[in-house]
């Protein structure tokens, strides 16, 4: 009986090239929250307008125009909205009364994804912060969110 020699392949095995790849996947997962807790993580500063849609409604601290968000009739008392492009979140903690803050959590630096009864929610490590202030209501961010500076004109909220 004849029997096949059996010649082992050279380079990693399938599942050393299987593992290292799940390996690679968690790396860059991990690192795209990035960032720290130090100061140099965040700023209060909004990004340049340009290529946004300007409202032009000549409001006072709004010569130049600004970024339109939302009619004050979107964002729902007591929560918010979170608008991802211009790295925002405008809030209304009580009635007629609108603040914005980072959308950029202060943890890691993921991007706040939700607001439900009165808290900021990050998706990553579970941060929440208060729509009031921006205060941490539970970590394990340290910092809170810093405020933003919108214009609100007549039905209109404006980035400023």
């Amino acid at each position: 009986m004849t029997s096949a020699s059996f010649k082992p392949t050279s380079g990693p095995g399938r599942r050393t090239v299987v593992a290292a790849a799940g390996a690679a996947g968690l790396a860059v997962a991990l690192t795209a929250c990035g960032g720290s807790d130090d100061d140099s993580s965040s700023s209060s500063a909004p990004a340049d307008s340009s290529g946004s849609s300007p409202t032009g409604d000549g409001s006072a601290g709004n010569a130049g125009g600004g970024t339109a968000l939302a009619a004050t009739a979107d964002i729902p008392e007591g929560g918010g909205k979170v608008f991802a492009d211009q790295k925002v979140v405008v809030v209304q903690p009580t009635a007629g009364e609108f603040k914005a803050f980072s959308a950029t959590c202060t943890h890691q630096g993921c991007a706040v994804k939700s607001v439900a009864d009165g808290v900021i929610n990050c998706p990553c490590h579970n941060s929440n912060f208060s729509i009031t202030d921006g205060s941490v209501k539970s970590g394990p961010a340290k910092k809170p969110l810093p405020e933003m500076q919108i214009t609100v004109s007549g039905d209109s909220i404006t980035l400023a």
